[in-house]
């Protein structure tokens, strides 16, 4: 006996179903699997990449900072360490007057316990040797001072700022003395030792002393190159019989000069008393020119000689001071009157006036006074 079979009953679709092939946009989102060692190398090439750009980002940086730093040095605004010996003094004539530098010692103990703050300008010489020196005369002395008694290679080279362009003599003399000037660095003797250098330089355009004074000190007020002048007169006629011609007060230098324009005979005779004094002091040598001058009743009396004026009665009821305000021609005058004393303030300059002639005015007004 023979078995049947069993038949399911299967639903078959009018239309065999086939699997959909693969597109291509199926086939892109779908990156194929790789392997340790093509993961290993697509890393490598990605840090590549990104360490180039790297580099190229910081070469790029390197370049804008070395094209900077070109222009910077250039223009002389970067500090440079110049050995001393490069380091000339020919072609301008210092405006520091020859003699001891009272004041170097303390310069030199600034510099060795806390450096240089402020730089030597210098420019390069024409003949290529070297460097000429600008601005700073007193710190190249000491930078040479401290190489000399330490005998150390640290003081052998000096910080510098290298000016830039062609050598303009009239301009870097102009450099060199605008500097003290501003800072109050220079004594009038030595301003006016600056004025005779430049106005006797040939690569100047100034051909008398008026001019080199107005040309050199352009940043000066007048008031200030008229007592330059003054003391250009003092030192022409009597520079080379001083000691210590930096040591003269203003009002001294203006005072000695006026006289000379008036009695001529006075330098030689300063020059009469000095002559062989080789080992006078500072106060020696002013007393001379303030009794020359005619000063010495008031300038010469030491502070224990003078006597203490006699204080006057004062009066019941009368003010301590006053204080007032007039119109004149000089301009508003300010007044005040006190026990012993007189003050009158006006936009003058009465160490310019004769001193004759400003006695006679001061003895007058008090004798108006009654």
């Amino acid at each position: 006996m023979s078995r049947k079979r069993r038949i399911f009953d299967i639903n078959v679709p009018d239309e065999a179903v086939e699997a959909p092939e693969p597109s291509i946009k199926s086939l892109e989102e779908k990156p194929a699997k790789r392997g340790p060692m093509a993961s290993a190398i697509a890393e490598n090439a990605e840090a590549l990449n990104a360490r180039k750009s790297a580099a190229e980002a910081i070469r790029e940086e390197n370049d804008a900072l070395a094209h900077e730093f070109v222009e910077l040095r250039e223009a002389g605004h970067v500090v440079q360490s110049i050995p001393l010996e490069d380091v000339h003094t020919y072609m301008l004539v210092r405006d520091r007057i020859p003699g001891e530098d009272l004041e170097l010692e303390g310069l030199i103990t600034s510099i060795r316990d806390l450096g240089l703050s402020n730089p030597i300008r210098v420019f390069a010489r024409p003949d290529g040797k070297g460097y000429e020196l600008v601005q700073g005369y007193r710190r190249l002395s000491a930078y040479k001072k401290l190489l000399e008694e330490t005998g150390q290679g640290d003081w052998a080279r000096v910080p510098a700022l290298v000016l830039p362009g062609e050598a303009d003599i009239a301009g870097l003399y102009r450099r060199m003395v605008d500097e003290n000037v501003i800072r109050k660095d220079l004594s009038f003797a030595e301003m006016a030792h600056a004025a005779h250098n430049y106005a006797a330089d040939p690569a100047t355009e100034a051909n008398d002393l008026s001019s080199a004074v107005a040309a050199l000190f352009q940043s000066a007020p007048y008031s200030k190159r008229s007592y330059i002048r003054s003391f250009a007169l003092l030192l022409e006629r009597v520079g080379e019989a001083l000691n210590y011609p930096t040591e003269i007060p203003r009002a001294l230098g203006v005072t000695l000069a006026r006289e000379m324009k008036e009695r001529p005979e006075i330098a030689g005779r300063i020059k009469q008393d000095l002559e062989g004094w080789d080992n006078r002091s500072i106060k020696d040598e002013l007393d001379v020119l303030r009794r020359h001058a005619g000063l010495e009743d008031f300038e010469t009396l030491s502070a224990d000689k003078v006597p203490e004026p006699k204080q006057p009665a004062r009066n019941k009821g009368s003010k301590a001071k006053t204080t007032f305000h007039i119109r004149s021609s000089a301009g508003q005058v300010k007044c005040t009157a006190g026990v012993g004393r007189l003050e009158i303030k006006v936009d003058r300059d009465f160490s310019s006036i004769d001193r004759a002639k400003l006695e006679a005015a001061i003895a007058s007004l008090v004798d108006g006074l009654g």
